[in-house]
C-alpha cells in the first residue's frame, strides 16, 4: 500500500547525506591502500639447494679464479685483508675473506630524502620502485618520436616524478646529450636533482675528481659546509666491476672518493647473458653473484659496514642478434632469482626491471613491464631500478611512461600487500545481514570501510562502458598519460632551493639552465 505523505514528511529537510556519500565514494580514497614499502619474497624461483650451489660456485670463482685488473691501491688494501695474488696477477679472495665481508656489511640503512618524510629504509623484505638508466633519447611529447635527450628533459623528468607517489626514489633517467663537458654534465645533473625533488636521489660521477666539488653543491642544498655528510640524501651509482671478473680503475677511484665523503652507493654489476657471462641461467647467476660480492668485499675492506646496495642486475641479450633485450621471460626470471639470492644472503638487494624493448607505449610495453616488475617485486627486490619511464631497452625514456608506470607500481604494491585475514574482514556478520536483509552488500558500512581501506582505484585506467568510452573520444591510455604529463609539467614548478642557495650554487658552478 502506498504511503501517504504526512505534514512531518513534507516539512522534513532534504536528505543530502546519501548524495554526499555517493559523491565522496566516487573519489579515490584519500589514503593510498598500498604505499611503497610493501613486503615481497613470495616468489622463490630457486630452491634451497639451488641457492647454496650458486653461492658456493660464486665463492669458488672468487677464491680460485679471482679478479683481474685490480688497481694498485685496491690491490694493496685487499692483500692486507687476506687476498692472494695468482702467478698471472689475478687477485684471489678466499671464502673466509668474502664471508667476513658479508658479516660486516650493512644489512639495513636509510636512504634519506631532503624531506625526511620521503626517506626509505633499504634492506629486509620491503620493496620500493624507483628509477635508473642513462637514456640518450627522449620520447617527445609532441611528435611521439625519439630525439636526443637534453638537460631540459632531465629537469622536466625530475619534477614530473616528484608528483608520483609510487616512485620512491629518483635516479637521473637520461643523459643530457647537449652538455659536452663531463664536469658540467655531472654538476648540472646534480643541480637538476636538487631543484626539482626532495625524494632520495642518485647520480653518477664520471671520474673521482668530480666528487668533492659536487659535494660542495650538496652542502649548499643541505644548509652549510659538512651538512650533507651528516645526512646524505644522494647515493652514487657505480659499476666498479666489469664483466667478466675484473675491476674498472676509474670506477674504483670513484668508490674511494664516495666513501671519503660519506655518499651511500649502489655497486652495480650488469653482466649480459651469452656475452659477458654464461648463457646458461645458473652459470650466469653464479658469475654475476661473484662479481657483485667482489664489490662488497672491496667496500667493506675500505670501510666495514659502509652503506652499499647489493645491485646484482642480470641483463640479457638476444642471442640471435647480440642486441640487448630489456624485456622477456628470462629477464623476469633472472632478476627475481637475483633478488632472492641477495635476500637469502641477507644483503640489501637491487635489481632491474621494466626495461622494455618497446619503443611506443603499446601492448609489448605493457606485457614486458608488467611481467618483469611484478616478478622482481614478488621475489622481494628491495630497490627495483629502471622501473619507471624507461623504454627502448634503456635507450629511451618517456614522460607518458612515467605516468603509466606509477599506476602499474600501485597495482604491484597492492598485490604485495596481500589478503589480511581477521574476524572483521572475514565478514560473518556482514554476510548474515546482507543475506537476511537487502540481499546485497551495496551501501553497507562494511563495504564502504573496505572500499576506503583495501582497494586501489586507478587514475588512468579506463573502466567505462564501450559506448561511454567511444562518446568520450575513444582515447587510449597513452592519450590520457600524455595529457596528465603535460598538465604536471605545466603546473608543478617546485622551489626546493632557496634563492640564496640557488645563487650560491650559481656563483660556484656553471649552471646551464
Amino acid at each position: 500500500m502506498k504511503k501517504t505523505a504526512t505534514t512531518e514528511d513534507t516539512q522534513r529537510p532534504p536528505r543530502s547525506g546519501r548524495k554526499a556519500r555517493l559523491v565522496k565514494h566516487a573519489l579515490p580514497p584519500a589514503i593510498n591502500p598500498a604505499p611503497p614499502g610493501q613486503v615481497g619474497g613470495m616468489y622463490r624461483p630457486l630452491t634451497e639447494p639451488d641457492l647454496q650451489s650458486i653461492y658456493d660456485t660464486a665463492l669458488r670463482l672468487l677464491s680460485d679464479l679471482g679478479m683481474g685488473e685490480v688497481p694498485d691501491r685496491l690491490a694493496a688494501d685487499l692483500v692486507a685483508a687476506g687476498a692472494q695474488t695468482r702467478p698471472d696477477g689475478r687477485l684471489q679472495m678466499p671464502r673466509a675473506m668474502v664471508e667476513d665481508a658479508i658479516a660486516k656489511s650493512a644489512k639495513r640503512f636509510t636512504l634519506h630524502g631532503r624531506d625526511p618524510d620521503r626517506s626509505i629504509e633499504v634492506g629486509g623484505d620491503r620493496v620500493y620502485f624507483g628509477t635508473g638508466g642513462a637514456a640518450v633519447q627522449t620520447l617527445d611529447l609532441d611528435s611521439g618520436l625519439y630525439r636526443p635527450a637534453t638537460l631540459r628533459d632531465l629537469h622536466d623528468f625530475t619534477r614530473l616524478q616528484d608528483t608520483l607517489d609510487n616512485v620512491a626514489w629518483f635516479t637521473r633517467c637520461c643523459i643530457a646529450t647537449d652538455v659536452a663537458d663531463s664536469f658540467d654534465l655531472d654538476v648540472n645533473t646534480a643541480y637538476a636533482l636538487m631543484c626539482n625533488t626532495t625524494k632520495p636521489v642518485a647520480t653518477a660521477f664520471t671520474v673521482a675528481d668530480h666528487v668533492a666539488p659536487i659535494v660542495d653543491l650538496f652542502d649548499i642544498a643541505a644548509g652549510g659546509a659538512g651538512a650533507f655528510a651528516k645526512r646524505p640524501f644522494v647515493k652514487a651509482h657505480i659499476s666498479p666491476v666489469i664483466s667478466p671478473m675484473r675491476f674498472g680503475a676509474d670506477a674504483v677511484d670513484v668508490v674511494y672518493e664516495c666513501i671519503a665523503h660519506n655518499i651511500p652507493m649502489s655497486c652495480i654489476t650488469a653482466a649480459q647473458a651469452g656475452a659477458t657471462a654464461p648463457a646458461t641461467l645458473a652459470g650466469f647467476l653464479a658469475q654475476s653473484l661473484a662479481e657483485t660480492l667482489a664489490s662488497l668485499v672491496m667496500v667493506n675492506v675500505i670501510s666495514p659496514g659502509y652503506p652499499m646496495v647489493f645491485s646484482n642486475w642480470p641483463l640479457v641479450i638476444d642471442l640471435r642478434s647480440g642486441a640487448f633485450a630489456g624485456g622477456g621471460g628470462e629477464t623476469a626470471l633472472l632478476n627475481a632469482a637475483s633478488a632472492q639470492l641477495s635476500n637469502w644472503i641477507g644483503l640489501p638487494s637491487g635489481v632491474a626491471c621494466s626495461m622494455t624493448d618497446a619503443k611506443a607505449i603499446d601492448a609489448q610495453y605493457g606485457i614486458e613491464k608488467g611481467m618483469t616488475s611484478l616478478a622482481a617485486a614478488l621475489a622481494g627486490g628491495n630497490l627495483i631500478y629502471e622501473s619507471s619511464g624507461m623504454t627502448a631497452a634503456l635507450l629511451g625514456v618517456s614522460f607518458e611512461a612515467f605516468i603509466l608506470d606509477d599506476e602499474m607500481h600501485a597495482m604491484t604494491y597492492r598485490t604485495l600487500r596481500g589478503v589480511e585475514v581477521n574476524d572483521d574482514n572475514l565478514g560473518f556478520e556482514a554476510i548474515c545481514t546482507a543475506v537476511l536483509g537487502a540481499g546485497h552488500f551495496l551501501g553497507e558500512a562494511h563495504t564502504f570501510a573496505a572500499m576506503e581501506r583495501d582497494y586501489h582505484y586507478p587514475r588512468l585506467a579506463d573502466r567505462a562502458q564501450p559506448r561511454t568510452w567511444a562518446e568520450d573520444g575513444a582515447r587510449t591510455a597513452w592519450d590520457r598519460a600524455r595529457d596528465k604529463a603535460r598538465d604536471v609539467l605545466a603546473t608543478h614548478h617546485p622551489q626546493y632551493l632557496t634563492a640564496a642557495q640557488d645563487r650560491a650554487i650559481r656563483d660556484r658552478f656553471r649552471i646551464l639552465t
